[in-house]
């Protein structure tokens, strides 16, 4: 039994994690990176064909992002997750793929006027609905065959609506191996959702997260009253309240404070302020928090519903549909608060609201979730004096605020609980999904605190989980740290060109399926892949 680490090593974003089990392989994970590239990404060591099934633990982009494009590079196995998960990646998928169409086709009308070749996106709706497909949801603590001689169990990760924990039980010959994904693992008390379920049975191995490993969120804040003060502040001064959020989680905690602090009245002389969600992914997310999902959400949640109130609907909510309601919110002078999605500011419509705000110096950009490195929430956040939008070079004057305490990750203290709960001591533990400090620290903390070995994987790196023994470092080497001509070769293993590695692996799994057809067909095929090849062999 053996685990490669492919994504998520030492950075943030990007999870994937691969399994050969008792014959199998088995993906956890198959997220899409934001921001920008530590280390050399691995391909994937094989075939999407020949991976077996997919676990995925939560339903952000981050973690699910690139299903799509395996199952364009020809994967047709099943996807397990939660219930909850698979309904909301029957929005997000579609979501993302949209994004990539409607972004290439602008940055390919851009590049044509400029004389040069046209961009193809990184996946079509076509690939997401296949992936969609795909999904197979599965309950909380039930253990389910997913494979001959492997099974799994989901847990609650409190971090998204049906985040989960998952546990792969391998039965190798009468040996029997456990590995237990923490996913992403929420903080407590935190809106709508339930506290991250402890792990309650002895694993081998753990791969944990570490977003905020080295970091203590403390006390739990005031949400309402720390957000109510900054709303009166900016719309005494005339100013909107712009909030990046992702437009499933944090989104929906957002608006869940707003109705309290409406119903509560801690903001005066502006009654009825109008509340704008712009992003048709959060509305569709939205609308999923009912009364199906009440077994998923906290007591306090689940009361209001079964009390006939909408956690997260309230007077003077407005939604924006379509482009041309988008735009109209900025036309508007009326003070407001703006979700919108991108959580990071990467894509989406937050760019358009950030273009519109961020010079303005009554008007207030809050940040209620983590930023990784390269994004422009990040640069924005570190104190950037201007981005460029759309072309545009756009001064930052507004006030850049970030909520603290309201992060959707576990701190240090909530994962070293978590760990500690295990009722013995795993052969190892693998830090993962961190900023590369967080990661390293939190091994060593892991190590120091609990007796547990620890260690930060790199990209790449894969492990014997028999004779507990690393078969492969990984990549060591930072693109920043390569000769210049060098980083620029590595870093253009761009998705696109992902997306053809894919398409070869899909191509050879095609000559594969052929094999024994006629000799006229295959000479033939042959024909045709020979002259592709010819044309591109520069």
């Amino acid at each position: 039994m053996r685990m490669q680490f492919l994504g998520a090593a030492r950075e943030v974003t990007g999870s994937c994690t691969l399994l050969h089990a008792n014959g199998h392989k088995i993906l956890v994970d198959c997220g899409m990176e934001q921001g920008k590239d530590i280390y050399e990404n691995s391909d994937l060591p094989c075939m999407p064909g020949d991976i077996d099934c997919v676990l995925l633990t939560h339903a952000h982009i981050d973690h699910s992002g690139k299903l799509p494009l395996l199952a364009a590079g020809g994967f047709k196995g099943p996807i397990y997750t939660s219930i909850p998960t698979a309904k909301l990646c029957g929005i997000m998928l579609k979501d993302s793929a949209h994004i990539q169409e409607v972004e290439t086709s602008w940055k390919s009308r851009k590049a044509m006027r400029a004389g040069k070749e046209a961009s193809a996106p990184l996946y079509t709706m076509e690939d997401a609905m296949a992936a969609i497909e795909l999904l197979k949801p599965l309950p909380y603590h039930e253990a389910v065959e997913v494979l001959d001689g492997v099974s799994v169990k989901l847990r609650d990760a409190g971090h998204l609506l049906g985040s989960a924990s998952i546990e792969v039980i391998v039965n190798e010959g009468g040996n029997v191996t456990k590995v237990l994904f923490s996913g992403d693992l929420g903080n407590r008390n935190r809106p709508l959702i339930r506290d991250p379920e402890m792990p309650n049975e002895a694993v081998d191995y753990v791969v944990i997260e570490s977003t905020y490993g080295t970091r203590e969120h403390g006390p739990r804040a005031d949400y309402a009253g720390q957000l109510a003060q900054l709303i009166q502040t900016t719309f005494d001064k005339g100013g909107n309240v712009v909030i990046p959020a992702f437009a499933v989680g944090r989104t929906q905690e957002m608006l869940y404070v707003i109705r309290e602090i409406k119903e509560k009245g801690l903001v005066t002389g502006h009654d009825n302020f109008p509340v704008w969600v712009d992003s048709p992914l959060a509305i569709e997310a939205t609308n999923i928090y009912s009364q199906d999902m009440l077994s998923y959400c906290d007591e306090e949640t689940a009361a209001l519903i079964r009390a006939g109130v909408n956690p997260i609907r309230f007077p003077g909510l407005e939604i924006a549909l379509t482009s041309d309601q988008s735009k109209a919110i900025n036309e508007d002078r009326t003070p407001k608060i703006i979700l919108s999605a991108s959580g990071m500011c990467e894509a989406g419509r937050i760019r358009h609201h950030l273009k519109h705000n961020l010079w303005r110096p009554e008007s207030t950009i809050l940040f209620v979730g983590y930023q990784a490195v390269g994004t422009l929430g990040r640069a924005v956040l570190d104190g950037a004096t201007s981005v460029k939008l759309f072309g545009e070079e756009i001064s930052i004057r507004a006030n850049i605020v970030k909520m603290e305490g309201i992060s959707g990750h576990a701190d240090r203290p909530i994962l070293l609980d978590w760990l500690s709960a295990l009722p013995e001591k795993p052969k190892k533990v693998f830090v993962n999904h961190g900023e590369e400090s967080s990661c390293e620290e939190f091994a060593e903390t892991v190590w120091k605190e609990l007796g547990y070995g620890a260690e930060a994987p790199y990209n790449g790196a894969l492990y014997d989980l028999v004779t507990n023994t690393r078969l492969a470092d990984g990549n060591r080497a930072k693109l920043a740290d390569l000769a210049p001509a060098e980083a620029k070769k590595q870093s253009s293993a761009s998705a696109v060109f992902d997306r053809l590695v894919l398409a070869g692996k899909k191509l050879m799994a095609v000559i594969e399926r052929n094999r024994g057809s006629s000799n006229k067909d295959l000479g033939k095929f042959a024909d045709q892949v020979n002259a592709l090849a010819g044309k591109w062999d520069k």
